[in-house]
């Protein structure tokens, strides 16, 4: 089809992205590997940024930063391309539910956070989300270069055995660096929509059932069905395997949630003291309830506390974060015998 012809100025995007991605399967595949995530990440990275910079081009947009004079920026005599958290807002505009999107955007801040770091017991944690991120470009390729450049007829199963060793979750209690990964993990998760978290584009999770030998000498050993695409007959027969998982309820956007004004006017009245705009930035810095102001991740919050609304570009906060902060200048104030407002200790 000339619809999926891959010109001259698009074939070294293409090519580099595919690479990128067989490198990464590669090495999450390789035995004796540890901490498989770390590498896979980076590899992965680079091949959804190549693959967005192709399909930009074909389309005939070019995915170059631009300076302030309008002007290409140009680093060591190339283009300045885009980043992979732009390539997502330029490729999804404004549809910011999109599974594949916040799958890929899981990514971005993790790679990061985990870049100078040795976590080999995140890997099981995230195995989910590595495998739909694999699926989802390779869907994306066949979407705008066609069946004959995806990479899945030539990629074999890999060999399982059953994982055994420390949990991510064990792993946490001993270590500040794995707890602070799993805190941003569990963050990112619980701020998706309920139709997110329980996609096979944002997470593919399987399970691997032994069964006796197939008459048949032509049956495939292993296929691949996903949960959501299932027939009712289907997913009938695998929810009597999936009795153990537990579906996660996610909060109604907006739901009895607070702006800060009207935290600041519960907490004055409670408590019974001045409690004032900086005093209630104060403790959402010490609680760690909220990134600053400019963060370029302004959804990664402590869900218990506060939620992002995207939409109205502000912080909503709960009555279990009113709560805290009474509870915290009540008891303040037992011990000193004097209303005090909530400081940070000198």
């Amino acid at each position: 089809m000339a619809a999926n012809r891959v010109g001259r100025k698009v074939r070294p995007y293409l090519q580099k992205a595919k690479d990128s991605a067989f490198l990464a399967v590669e090495v999450y595949n390789k035995p004796g590997t540890s901490f498989k995530s770390a590498a896979y990440i980076a590899l992965m990275t680079i091949a959804w940024t190549s693959l967005f910079h192709a399909i930009f081009i074909k389309n005939g947009k070019n995915p170059y930063r631009k300076a302030k004079n309008g002007r290409y920026e140009i680093i060591d005599g190339d283009y300045r391309h885009w980043e992979l958290k732009e390539c997502t807002k330029q490729y999804w505009k404004n549809d910011s539910e999109n599974p594949i999107r916040k799958n890929v955007e899981f990514f971005i801040p993790l790679r990061n956070k985990i870049e100078h770091r040795h976590i080999p017991q995140i890997d099981p944690a995230i195995f989910g989300e590595c495998q739909a991120l694999i699926l989802n470009f390779d869907n994306l390729i066949g979407e705008h270069f066609g069946v004959k450049h995806q990479l899945r007829e030539v990629l074999s199963f890999s060999l399982q055995m059953f994982p055994s060793g420390e949990s991510f979750g064990q792993a946490a209690k001993n270590d500040k660096q794995a707890s602070e990964i799993k805190k941003f993990i569990e963050d990112y998760r619980g701020m998706l929509s309920t139709e997110v978290l329980g996609s096979g584009q944002f997470a593919f999770k399987a399970f691997l059932i032994q069964v006796g030998n197939h008459q048949s000498t032509d049956a495939l050993p292993i296929q691949f069905l996903q949960h959501d695409q299932m027939s009712e007959d289907q997913r009938e027969q695998f929810d009597k395997f999936a009795v153990a998982v537990k579906w996660k309820t996610v909060r109604v956007a907006n739901d009895n949630l607070m702006k800060p004004k009207d935290v600041i006017r519960r907490v004055a009245r409670a408590a019974k003291c001045a409690f004032s705009q900086h005093d209630h930035q104060r403790a959402w810095k010490r609680h760690n309830v909220r990134p600053a102001s400019k963060s370029s991740s302004p959804e990664l919050t402590n869900a218990k506390y506060c939620v992002y609304d995207s939409l109205g570009k502000g912080y909503g906060y709960t009555e279990e974060w009113v709560q805290l902060l009474i509870d915290e200048i009540t008891s303040a104030n037992a011990i000193s015998n004097t209303p005090q407002p909530l400081h940070d200790p000198a």
